[in-house]
């Protein structure tokens, strides 16, 4: 072979060993990238909002769309990586936004889909997530679909909702002893059909059958539209819902009034007939195929239910399938503030939720007593909390104005606009005020407060505001914290900050450190690779001497740390050198 000829050979085949090398590192690129992208949700952290309530921007006094848009970097910039929305979809607005009439349509008091659409893309923009309620179990009973069905026995989707004759003479009696979670009863007459239909909540809100596969077809298609836009997921409300007991028996006596976080109670009644039914776990394996069409992007599902550990885990994981990827773990919301309890919690959380599964560390929502209240107005309570929620396996989710401690708004009963305030208005305010959870949700929902002037900045000063901002609003805002080294809003800030450049406490292994935990300590360690770290909380009211030597400590709950004691309430992270 000439010289010439040889060159030409070698030039080829080295031209070619590059061109496989370049080909073999971007395959191990696009893995990594795929692997990463894939499992984003493990490591995030997430902010509820509550769009009627974030940020008015056309004067009517409601939070919408654009006020969510033009907040977004101040979201950014605190350190969230994803945001939760509360529905904004179209609907009558009597469980504002939970009774849907179009589940492909904005609500007029929001905005737009146009600006959705612009909404998802300046999220995006950021490098942040966006997830929303999917409200799959019920309906509005103005929904089309319900009107069509509650129009006769006959019509097309006559089967689309749970229709039952009634008892008695007259088949005006109902089905069964079935309560709602909203505490009436599960049944409502519809003189049309003279038929009762099943709502699981309330009377306006009828639920969807999905023992008609048309239905369940009809709602897949529904998730589809949102994630062919490209939402990153869905927040569930209330899946254990979603089916009931086909031969309708009666629900057994239970002890307790009130519903628990870790069983489904209501006015002396266990509702196991009507919830967390065999079905509703291969329900969720179902709706993570149809995420999992979506193959350029992992689409998350976070599901709503109480119940015990052990129960919720199987809409993670059921007979070996995969299901949703989170589940809201509700006992941590009513956990008293006791290191033991804290330490049998995580523990339980551990031991259901362990790799490659992952529990949610939630301590608030649209639902429930605001967290500083529940905590006595105590700001160096919160901020202890605050350092275990986001430095302990799970992902943590922050209800909107938590971060800056805004307290539950008293709003007599006669006075709620919620519906199961005006449901309840009879009750004596009296008893109604010496229940740790509210009876009107108005109290955990009142607006966002931006800052000192008229309205809290939620909305213009001439402006009412839909519901009344917490009176405090003048010391509790955001633009005062933010000139504050050592408010509540600069600890989240810094503790955000800390956890995204921070790979063990989003990814490593969790350890108690059992030789540190005691009645008033709660300590664990946070390890990833040679990296680790030590996290310790004085959930008491005294000082506790500092049994840790060495190790470099990077924040504290406290300005006026000490090295040989734990101040009342303190909580530190450590890195372990």
């Amino acid at each position: 072979m000439g010289i010439k000829n040889h060159l030409e050979v070698e030039n080829k085949t080295g031209k070619a060993w590059i061109l496989f090398l370049c080909f073999s590192c971007s395959l191990l690129f696009v893995n990594a990238q795929q692997a990463e992208n894939k499992d984003w949700w493990k490591s995030t952290t997430v902010y509820q909002i509550y769009p009627r309530s974030f940020y008015d921007t056309n004067g009517d006094g409601i939070g919408d769309i654009k006020g969510i848009i033009e907040k977004l970097d101040y979201l950014k910039n605190l350190g969230y990586e994803t945001i939760w929305i509360s529905p904004f979809t179209e609907s009558p607005q009597r469980d504002f936004g939970y009774d849907i009439s179009n589940y492909t349509a904005i609500s007029p008091q929001y905005g737009t889909m146009q600006l959705f659409d612009t909404l998802l893309q300046q999220v995006h923009k950021r490098g942040m997530k966006l997830i929303f309620d999917l409200v799959m179990n019920h309906t509005s009973d103005q929904h089309e679909w319900f009107k069509e069905s509650a129009s006769s026995r006959t019509n097309p989707k006559a089967d689309w909702y749970v229709w039952k004759n009634g008892k008695g003479k007259n088949g005006t009696k109902r089905p069964n002893n079935w309560r709602a979670m909203s505490g009436n009863w599960a049944w409502t007459y519809s003189p049309e059909r003279k038929q009762f239909y099943y709502n699981a909540f309330l009377p306006f809100q009828p639920d969807l059958n999905y023992n008609n596969p048309a239905v369940k077809e009809a709602m897949f298609n529904v998730a589809r539209f949102w994630l062919n836009k490209g939402v990153d997921g869905f927040r569930l409300d209330i899946i254990s819902a979603i089916y009931e007991d086909s031969l309708l028996r009666n629900n057994p006596p239970s002890g307790r009034l009130t519903p628990s976080d870790k069983s489904l109670t209501i006015f002396f009644q266990h509702v196991k007939n009507n919830f967390l039914q065999e079905k509703s776990f291969s329900f969720s394996t179902e709706l993570r195929q149809v995420t999992d069409e979506y193959t350029n992007s992992k689409r998350v599902l976070v599901g709503e239910s109480h119940g015990a550990e052990k129960t919720l885990r199987r809409f993670c994981l059921d007979a070996g399938k995969p299901g949703l990827d989170m589940v809201f773990m509700f006992n941590a919301i009513s956990m008293p503030f006791k290191a033991k309890k804290y330490h049998k919690m995580i523990e339980n959380f551990e031991q259901y939720f362990a790799e490659p599964l992952m529990p949610t560390l939630v301590f608030s929502n649209h639902d429930r007593t605001r967290t500083i209240t529940r905590l006595g107005g105590s700001v160096a309570k919160r901020k202890l909390q605050t350092l275990f929620q986001f430095t302990a396996r799970g992902v943590p989710f922050t209800y909107f104005g938590e971060e800056i401690g805004i307290p539950k708004v008293r709003i007599p009963l006669k006075q709620g606009q919620d519906a199961i305030a005006i449901q309840n208005k009879k009750l004596p305010q009296g008893l109604v005020d010496l229940s740790k959870e509210t009876l009107n949700r108005d109290e955990c929902r009142t607006p966002m407060l931006w800052n000192n002037s008229a309205n809290a900045g939620f909305c213009s000063p001439e402006v009412k505001p839909w519901l009344p901002t917490a009176k405090s609003y003048a010391e509790i805002n955001v633009e005062t914290q933010e000139s504050d080294s050592n408010s509540l809003l600069n600890f989240y800030r810094n503790i955000l900050h800390l956890r995204s450049k921070t790979p063990a406490l989003q990814d490593g292994t969790f350890e108690l450190a059992k030789n540190l935990c005691s009645n008033k300590i709660l300590a664990y360690y946070r390890t990833l690779r040679n990296e680790k770290y030590l996290v310790v909380l004085n959930m008491s009211k005294s000082k506790v001497k500092n049994k840790i030597s060495g190790g470099k400590q990077l924040i504290s709950t406290h300005r006026n740390s000490e090295n040989t004691t734990l101040l009342p309430y303190e909580g530190k992270l450590i890195k372990i050198e």
